[in-house]
């Protein structure tokens, strides 16, 4: 393919701060066509976008503020009105300008020159860790507890001095692999290194100078700062460093996991700031806790912080391998905490950061989503690996640094908060999929008596406050993570244009999609005219596009490919945009599911056309809570459902939703003005929907009657809408249905493999209307939902977790409710 054909430019011309900038890039610009293709209407400028027709030309939203409801005053800090205008940079485009000198000797070695330059040395780093980890009081009675510990049942404690010498031989040991010993020359030659490769298999990397200026400032605080990034692939571990290091910040002390520690990658790993630790601490033969190692990792993450060491911690624990974010696991986050309970140091610093690939290096996970074994690292896959990525290009990386915040602050407020416990999944969803069941009510009195024990010391109130904390995090660096031209044009071929569609009509929804992403405020990774960047994204998608020449206009048309391997790709790389979209996906199907219930019951005193607005807002909440475990539609301060109101009220606002004429002085008032503890509390009285059929209540609650566009433009809209969760639908219903055939018990990873199978099947004798549907991470939320809301008892024997379904579920009448309560969002 023409080279000329891909050029994307690095950087947006409006984020330049002098035109020479823009004169010296290292590949061709074309500023931002904001007023191309308006040939005809497109889906998304046509449903959406005529209400909001003044936000076109505006400048690139400024993405990653902190929460204004828990950390104010954080909020403030770092940031000012002129931050967002310093606009983006290239880090990997180096040149002499860069560099103290000048002349064509100081072009020829910029890179050097550079490197060179940049502040970093052996006293930036943390001292005697080893040293002070084992002199450390409490490492000291792990150390004579283990030791002491009786080898027979009723016998004696004794601290035999050989025992405690062999127990002490073990902890520093554990210390070698787990204590970076950081190389100033290394990092500088690494840095080099990176320049080199960096520019051979990527466009460029962007950062935004606004964000690098709020983390230097964060710097000058004399505090440990905690970045915690979304993990999506191997070079995350060395990008982060790489773009500090270029602007002169300590680099951080990266936690990995111990799959990496491989003989000579762990020594350079350990020189650049890794430290690796277990992926599970209860590793010892009998399966009890090693409290030792948790002893030694505590006092070692609290003797970097007391040092005040900047720190790297991957909270969801591995690679994401659907493109979505993960769940927290919060264990690295709980000893940091606990490190400021403790007074280990004064304050910490949190920031959250989004990272976004247009091809991350690995190209895909599909061997996985296949249900296939992970492979154990090794030299030689590393070494294959890397002289792969220099035989390809991946396109564009962004960055995004989210604003730093008090984690002093994050906790006082919580401690503050009178606010009762949240609901678990089986008391929030149980009343909606069973509303007949007796005794469903939640104990007020529990949560009535939460807010008299938040406090520090307070067990319970710790572990919500670092799930909610890890939540947080979480929310923020997804929400900072851009939106790549890959992105886009995968969900746009497997949701809009399935069948096919020719490269114009592409174009112009590309266009039009990449102006929605905007509108609501989410940030984009790329720039450049739409009909180079839609060619760049084919590009990069290889094999996963098909591309024939018609013969009608001499015009190219573009399908996706239908095999599973290529499906499950383009859906990875599609996940990357859901987020911008998926509260009001979630609406859309919630629609589906009250209009299919009105038209298939009938209805008493009401319009069958008409929509409860409240009736609409508990569907998308209970729809919420079915899939909190694929992805998190609110941040853990905000009510659910105050979150799917606003979203209906932005569907009102685009003209997708309508207000009936008879109740147009009762709009439902602004969301400043609605006392959302008092009317939806949390735990919400749910009622059949047979009840919320009944017309009397809507006028007892003043409530507010919708209909739906009919115009071609919005029906459309709210399809690809629909579609957007068609597959995660299809596979959680296709697991209930698995479930009727259930012969238990059974160990969870049997079933797991089973269910596997059985939705493979389904899409190989093409029963399944979405062959992503069937990808082992669908498989695995649908089977810890199922769990959560009491569809199965779990009991533990040895390592393994055995799964029977619970009494509630036992009767096959209860099964077909949970399957109808799914189906009912499906559009089929």
């Amino acid at each position: 393919m023409d080279e000329t054909a891909l050029s994307l430019g690095t950087i947006d011309v409006s984020y330049l701060s002098t035109s020479a900038e823009c004169s010296i890039s290292r590949c061709k610009h074309s500023s931002e066509e904001w007023g191309e293709c308006n040939s005809r209407p497109t889906l998304f400028r046509s449903a959406t976008l005529k209400w909001k027709e003044t936000l076109l030309s505006r400048k690139r939203p400024f993405v990653g503020r902190c929460c204004y409801v828990c950390t104010p005053q954080s909020r403030d800090n770092f940031f000012n009105a002129s931050i967002p205008s310093l606009g983006l940079r290239n880090v990997i485009y180096i040149n002499e300008t860069h560099t103290r000198y000048r002349g064509w000797l100081a072009r020829r070695f910029c890179y050097v020159l550079f490197v060179q330059e940049r502040d970093v040395h052996k006293g930036m780093f943390a001292k005697n860790l080893t040293e002070n980890v084992l002199n450390n009081s409490r490492v000291q009675k792990a150390i004579v507890d283990e030791a002491s510990e009786p080898s027979a049942p009723g016998s004696f404690a004794q601290t035999d001095p050989k025992a405690i010498n062999k127990v002490k031989k073990k902890a520093r040991k554990i210390l070698q692999e787990m204590v970076a010993n950081v190389s100033p020359a290394l990092i500088r030659l690494t840095g080099w290194v990176l320049l080199k490769l960096f520019n051979s298999f990527f466009w460029n990397i962007q950062i935004h100078r606004g964000q690098i200026e709020m983390v230097k400032a964060a710097t000058e605080m004399n505090l440990p700062l905690i970045f915690l990034p979304v993990h999506k692939s191997h070079i995350d571990y060395l990008l982060l460093t790489f773009i500090l290091f270029c602007h002169n910040i300590k680099a951080p002390y990266i936690a990995a996991g111990n799959n990496l520690n491989i003989p000579i990658f762990s020594t350079l790993i350990r020189k650049l700031g890794g430290f690796f630790i277990r992926r599970k601490l209860d590793q010892s033969p009998d399966g009890r806790k090693d409290f030792l190692y948790r002893a030694l990792l505590y006092v070692h993450i609290e003797e970097l912080l007391r040092q005040q060491q900047f720190l790297e911690i991957f909270l969801e624990g591995t690679r994401s391998r659907s493109g979505k974010t993960s769940g927290a696991r919060a264990g690295l986050l709980s000893v940091v905490v606990d490190a400021l309970f403790s007074n280990a140091t004064p304050d910490v610093l949190i920031i959250p950061v989004g990272i976004s690939y247009d091809r991350i290096i690995e190209g895909h996970y599909n061997s996985e989503q296949l249900g296939k074994p992970k492979k154990n690292e090794s030299l030689w896959s590393i070494a294959r690996g890397v002289f792969r990525m220099l035989r390809k290009n991946y396109g564009c990386v962004r960055v995004d640094f989210a604003q730093p915040f008090s984690l002093k602050e994050y906790v006082n407020s919580q401690s503050q908060k009178p606010v009762p416990a949240p609901l678990s999944l089986e008391q929030a969803l149980l009343p909606a999929i069973l509303p007949l069941r007796p005794n469903d009510t939640v104990d007020e009195g529990t949560e009535a008596s939460l807010p008299n024990s938040r406090d520090i010391t307070s067990e319970p109130f710790r572990r919500e406050l670092i799930a909610n904390l890890a939540e947080h995090i979480l929310f923020t660096a997804n929400k900072s993570c851009a939106v790549m031209s890959t992105h886009i044009v995968a969900c746009l071929l497997l949701y809009r244009h399935r069948q096919g569609t020719d490269l114009s009509r592409l174009v112009e929804d590309f266009f039009s999609m990449k102006e929605e992403v905007l509108a609501r405020d989410f940030d984009l990774g790329f720039s450049g005219n739409s009909d180079d960047v839609v060619m760049h994204a084919i590009h990069l998608l290889g094999n996963c596009v098909n591309i024939t020449n018609t013969s009608r206009n001499n015009e190219f048309f573009i399908t996706p490919s239908t095999t599973i391997p290529a499906v499950f790709e383009l859906n990875f790389y599609s996940n990357g945009v859901l987020h911008v979209f998926i509260k009001e996906a979630i609406i859309a199907c919630s629609l589906h599911a009250v209009q299919s219930r009105r038209y298939r019951n009938g209805t008493s005193g009401a319009s069958p056309s008409l929509i409860s607005q409240e009736h609409l807002v508990r569907k998308a909440a209970s729809l919420c809570y079915l899939l909190s475990n694929e992805f998190t539609v609110s941040l853990p301060c905000q009510v659910i459902y105050q979150v799917c109101h606003e979203s209906v009220e932005r569907l009102i606002q685009y003209g997708i939703l309508l207000v009936a004429e008879d109740d147009q002085e009762d709009v439902s008032p602004s969301l400043t003005e609605q006392q959302w503890d008092k009317k939806l509390p949390e735990p919400l009285s749910w009622r059949s929907d047979e009840e919320d059929e009944d017309s009397d209540f809507g006028e007892e609650q003043r409530d507010c009657y919708l209909k739906v566009s009919q115009s071609q433009e919005h029906q459309q809209y709210i399809t690809f809408l629909q579609r957007l969760l068609g597959p995660l639908l299809e596979a959680y219903s296709s697991a209930v249905i698995f479930v009727h055939n259930f012969s238990g018990p059974v160990s969870e990873s049997e079933y797991l493999q089973k269910l596997h199978r059985h939705l493979i099947s389904r899409t190989e004798k093409n029963v399944a209307v979405y062959a992503e549907s069937a990808t082992y991470s669908h498989v695995k939320n649908a089977v810890k939902v199922f769990k959560e809301i009491g569809v199965f008892n779990q009991t533990k024997q040895r390592r393994d977790t055995i799964l029977e379904l619970s009494t509630t579920f036992l009767p096959q009448r209860n099964r077909q409710k949970l399957l109808e309560f799914i189906m009912s969002f499906m559009v089929l």
